[in-house]
């Protein structure tokens, strides 16, 4: 991790990722956004994308929790992309995380995963061995990923959903709170419940 790090997106999530620089040291350059709320962020001063000088962003994170949104400004913005791993982590070093990707507090990532890039592996979830995640994936608090389960680009798994193994997962798919995902899920599938059912589609525009 760099020295300095810009944050967009002056969210909640965001939030979250102050935190976590902060607690391994990491020294905030800026936070912007394009329809700033308040003046500042947990006391940081927050500055609009319209006055900013966006050809400086330099290291930059993405702190916008929606998959899409992080997905169009990571393709749009002339900037390299930092991790933020927050020490409570407890990560193999034989898994990979992609760049721009945010570990929150007390989660657990085993062997063999491959994370990819613009994810949240969000607070107290667990990913089990030989996990593939693919980018603008959301892993939200207190999910359980079983051993050799594969996600689709831009999925959501809700909070407390669990995963069993070998589960095949497509793209943007939205997983409610508390689902048990127990067969393979389609791409754009709406699930819910336990064990899990589709319920409806979400749209194909990603």
């Amino acid at each position: 991790m760099e020295n300095s790090i810009t944050l967009y997106g002056a969210s909640g999530h965001g939030k979250v990722i102050i935190d976590i620089l902060n607690a391994v040291g990491v020294k905030i350059k800026s936070v912007i956004d394009d329809n700033p709320k308040s003046e500042s962020i947990l006391g940081i001063p927050v500055a609009k994308t319209s006055e900013y000088d966006m050809s400086s962003l330099g290291e930059t994170i993405i702190s916008i929790g929606n998959n899409k949104v992080r997905k169009k400004l990571s393709i749009s913005l002339s900037a390299n992309f930092a991790k933020a791993v927050h020490p409570s982590a407890v990560i193999s070093p034989n898994s990979s995380i992609g760049e721009g990707t945010v570990v929150m507090a007390r989660v657990a990532i085993n062997p063999d995963v491959t994370i990819g890039k613009h994810c949240i592996i969000n607070t107290n979830a667990t990913v089990e061995h030989d996990a593939l995640i693919a980018d603008f994936v959301h892993i939200c608090p207190g999910v359980s990923l079983a051993g050799d389960v594969t996600i689709g680009e831009g999925t959501q798994v809700g909070i407390g959903a669990a995963v069993i193994q070998g589960i095949s997962i497509g793209k943007w798919v939205t997983i409610g709170a508390g689902a048990v995902i127990l067969n393979d899920i389609p791409d754009y599938a709406v699930v819910v419940g336990n064990p899990g059912k589709i319920i409806k589609y979400n749209s194909i525009n990603e």
